[in-house]
C-alpha cells in the first residue's frame, strides 16, 4: 500500500509523525511537495512529480496557507484519478477563508462570537456596531498560528486599525473580544467524526492569543459532552474529516472561533498524550476498504 503525504514542509514534526505511524501501519510512504506537482487533465489524468507519475492508494494532505488554491487543485486531481483523501478540496478552500467558515457555522446553528466584515466600509461605526463595539479582535481572513490577529481595546484603536487594514487592501474580519475566556481556548482534534484528543491553551502573560506559536502554554483537558458535540458539528459543517476546532468556554456554552484545516500535531500530542498521528493514518487506511 502506498500513501502520499502532500506537504511543503517535510521537516515538520507533524509530517514526520505521520510518516512514522504510516510505516507502522504497513504503508510505503512518500512526502510530496504539492507545490511542485504538474497536473495533466484529459483522457489520461495524471500527477507528475520530479518527472514521475504519482498514483498512490491514498493521500493525506497537509496544505499550507500560502498555496491553498493550488493545493486544493492537487487534491482534486487525485480524486479525479480515484485516489481517496483524508481532506476534501472544497473543505480546504472553505476552512482557509475565516469568514466563510464563520458563515457556515452560523448557518448551521453553531454559536460563534459576534462577527462582522466589510471590504471598504462606508462607516467604521457600522462595522463596530455589528459586534457591539470595542474591545474587538481583528483577523486576516487567511492568517494562521495567531498571525494577523490583533486586539483593539478602545473604539479609537479599532477605527485606526480597520482603516489601516483597508488601506493595505487586506481582507479582515472583526469579532467581539470575549473577556470571560480569560486568554484561554480549547483545541479539539477531530478525526472522522470523533474528537480524538483535546487540550486547553493559555495565553502567555501580556498576550491575548492562546496559540502555542505565540508563546502560549497547554495542558490536557476533558471536554464536556456539549463541547465535544459542538466540535464534531463544526468540523462536519465545514466539511473537514481531519480538523482542529478552537473553542471558547462561556457561561452560555462553547463558542467556535476557528476550524483549522491542517492542525499541528506536536502541541496536541504532547498535551494530551494521545497518538493523534496514528488516528489520522488509521482513518486513511479505512478509506481503502
Amino acid at each position: 500500500m502506498q500513501l502520499v503525504i502532500l506537504s511543503g514542509r517535510p521537516d515538520l514534526y507533524s509530517t514526520q509523525r505521520l510518516v512514522e505511524e504510516a510505516g507502522k501501519a504497513g504503508f510505503t510512504t512518500e512526502i510530496i511537495d504539492y507545490r511542485s506537482c504538474s497536473l495533466g487533465i484529459g483522457n489520461d489524468s495524471r500527477v507528475l512529480y520530479n518527472k514521475r507519475d504519482i498514483n498512490p492508494n491514498v493521500i493525506i494532505p497537509r496544505i499550507g496557507s500560502r498555496s491553498t488554491q493550488f493545493g486544493a487543485a492537487v487534491i482534486r486531481q487525485f480524486q479525479v484519478m480515484g485516489v481517496p483523501t483524508t481532506t476534501q478540496p472544497g473543505a480546504v478552500l472553505r476552512a482557509r477563508d475565516k469568514f466563510a467558515t464563520i458563515q457556515a457555522l452560523a448557518a448551521a446553528g453553531i454559536k460563534v462570537p459576534p462577527t462582522s466584515a466589510a471590504r471598504t466600509p462606508s462607516s467604521t461605526e457600522d462595522v463596530l456596531s455589528l459586534v457591539e463595539g470595542a474591545p474587538i479582535v481583528l483577523k486576516l481572513l487567511e492568517g494562521t498560528h495567531g498571525k494577523g490577529v490583533i486586539l483593539a481595546e478602545t473604539k479609537k484603536a479599532a477605527e485606526s486599525l480597520i482603516s489601516a487594514f483597508h488601506q493595505l487592501d487586506a481582507d479582515i474580519l472583526i469579532q467581539q473580544f470575549i473577556k470571560e475566556a480569560k486568554g484561554e481556548d480549547i483545541r479539539a482534534f477531530v478525526v472522522d467524526g470523533r474528537v480524538v484528543a483535546s487540550m486547553l491553551r493559555r495565553a502567555a502573560p501580556g498576550e491575548f492569543r492562546a496559540n502555542l506559536h505565540q508563546g502560549g502554554s497547554s495542558e490536557q483537558v476533558i471536554l464536556t459532552a456539549e463541547e465535544e458535540r459542538v466540535a464534531i458539528a463544526a468540523a462536519r459543517c465545514v466539511g473537514l474529516d481531519v480538523a482542529g476546532v478552537d473553542l471558547l468556554r462561556t457561561e452560555s456554552g462553547p463558542l467556535v472561533i476557528e476550524v483549522n484545516v491542517s492542525p499541528g500535531l506536536q502541541g496536541i500530542e504532547k498535551a494530551s498524550g494521545i497518538n493523534v498521528a496514528e488516528e489520522i493514518v488509521t482513518f486513511a487506511k479505512r478509506l481503502l476498504v
